[in-house]
């Protein structure tokens, strides 16, 4: 009966520590959308996720700062402008300008001289949060598309601004986004949105970091990330453990049942966080993103 017992002990023992205890620290949200299907900041009808239901979600999940970006961009004003609000629920956030007045942008802006005039019209006004600090989420369906007109405009303007991108492309528009600016990339800034949704190898993400010192690559929808039990799958652990300043986590709330999955999308964050080594795991979390736009290492 004691030998029974002992084995099981060790049983309960080993499964305890099979399962890391999530992280628990503050999350920076680096890669979210408050468009239009969320609310519509013209006609307060319809707004199935108005702000204050935005703001107890990020409150409830520990998100203290968010890269805010929304099609149009009246969602990310509407962040913005929630200054009082904000504070209360312990939210910073960043805005970012958005390519998209409306679908068609989608598809169109690489070649769409008006929307560097009114990427230029935004930064100039800026938000009551503060300046715009980056461009994006843009997306590129064919690579070849980032040697538009406007898209080359973009990419130097940036790099002359110190303006972050965040960019939807695959691995062979990284090259040619960056190679538009006057440092080849050297000195841009660019968040990678999932860092290759369409599965690109962890060995070109790794050549890609290597070759440009301000690619990060974000992480939501990332296909071949987590295996069992939510960890992370072991080639995408040793390339944060190998690379653990690159990286940051994202809700992605480009429709909305991903607002509806909130919850359950940062708590799955923090699983594979908390299999993590403390310090990359903060960095992931918190830190890098806190780094590259200039807030407070412990918030």
């Amino acid at each position: 009966m004691r030998r029974w017992l002992a084995v099981l002990a060790l049983a309960v023992v080993g499964s305890a520590l099979a399962q890391p205890t999530p992280y628990s620290g503050p999350l920076f949200d680096a890669h979210l959308h408050y468009n239009n299907e969320a609310c519509v900041h013209q006609a307060s009808a319809a707004c199935p996720y108005p702000l204050a239901d935005v703001l107890a979600r990020l409150q409830r999940n520990g998100v203290r700062a968010v890269l805010a970006n929304s099609r149009p961009n009246d969602g990310t004003k509407a962040l913005a402008t929630a200054t009082s609000a904000a504070q209360a629920a312990g939210v910073t956030v960043v805005p970012f300008v958005r390519l998209y007045r409306n679908r068609a942008d989608y598809e169109g802006w690489p070649t769409d001289a008006s929307i560097v005039d009114m990427v230029n019209t935004e930064l100039a006004a800026g938000t009551a949060a503060g300046p715009y600090q980056g461009l994006g989420e843009f997306h590129l369906y064919q690579s070849p598309a980032a040697n538009g007109p406007t898209a080359r405009r973009l990419m130097r303007l940036a790099e002359e601004r110190d303006l972050v991108v965040l960019a939807h492309v695959d691995d062979a528009a990284i090259d040619l986004l960056m190679a538009h600016t006057a440092s080849q990339g050297k000195k841009l800034r660019l968040i990678w949105a999932h860092t290759g949704i369409g599965g690109t190898p962890v060995a070109r993400v790794e050549a890609l970091l290597a070759r440009y010192p301000g690619l990060m690559g974000e992480l939501s929808y990332r296909p071949g990330l987590t295996c069992d039990g939510g960890q992370l799958c072991p080639e995408w652990r040793a390339l944060m453990l190998k690379h653990p300043g690159r990286f940051l986590i994202g809700s992605d709330t480009w429709v909305n049942g991903r607002w509806e999955q909130y919850d359950e999308l940062m708590q799955g964050y923090r699983v594979w966080l908390g299999g993590l080594p403390t310090d990359v795991a903060n960095g992931i979390a918190w830190g890098n993103g806190a780094r590259l736009f200039g807030l407070p290492a412990r918030p």
